[in-house]
């Protein structure tokens, strides 16, 4: 505060008006206090809700994740069944009495594996190598198939819901 330079201007205060006006300003003080409490408690109150919403939204992807692959185990563990009843399949005798049995049941465990998210990763000879999804095992000279395309599979891969399970193991084509 500037001092006046008149001391005719100030008027003279009773004690009782002194009083009064050192109240008013003690409460505006403390109301400019609370003022900025209040500001910071609401900023607070803010930061928290933000945060419960972000735990809220990372609970919900990973009840979501957990869904999606809660049976990840379990459908690994049928994979080397596929391979079982391909490669008796694959060695049977179209007149085997048996043929149409395995042939069944791999296309039921195919539909049930499949209802749960379960993809066959079976690249043709031609299609191009994706390190993301196919193993190669070894790289040949192919007449025909484009260099750094898949030659040959040895065996198919599988993906469960978009996630690799199993690569598919496959032989390359040799570039020039």
């Amino acid at each position: 505060m500037t001092q006046p330079q008149d001391d005719a201007q100030i008027p003279n205060l009773s004690e009782d008006e002194a009083a009064e006006l050192s109240v008013e300003h003690q409460l505006a003080e403390q109301v400019e206090l609370l003022s900025a409490e209040l500001e910071q408690l609401r900023a607070q109150v803010l930061l928290e809700r933000a945060d419960l919403e972000n735990q809220r939204k990372r609970l919900a992807r990973e009840v979501e994740s957990a869904r999606r692959f809660a049976n990840e185990r379990l459908l690994a563990a049928l994979v080397p069944v596929f391979d079982a009843l391909e490669a008796g399949l694959a060695s049977a005798s179209d007149t085997d009495p048996l043929r149409s049995g395995v042939e069944l049941t791999l296309r039921e465990l195919t539909r049930a594996t499949e209802s749960n998210g379960l993809a066959t990763l079976a690249p043709a000879p031609g299609d191009p190598f994706n390190p993301e999804h196919h193993q190669a095992m070894s790289i040949v000279e192919v007449p025909g198939v484009p260099p750094g395309a898949v030659a040959q599979v040895f065996q198919k891969g599988y993906l469960l819901n978009e996630r690799l399970l199993r690569p598919a193991m496959v032989v390359v084509a040799k570039a020039d």
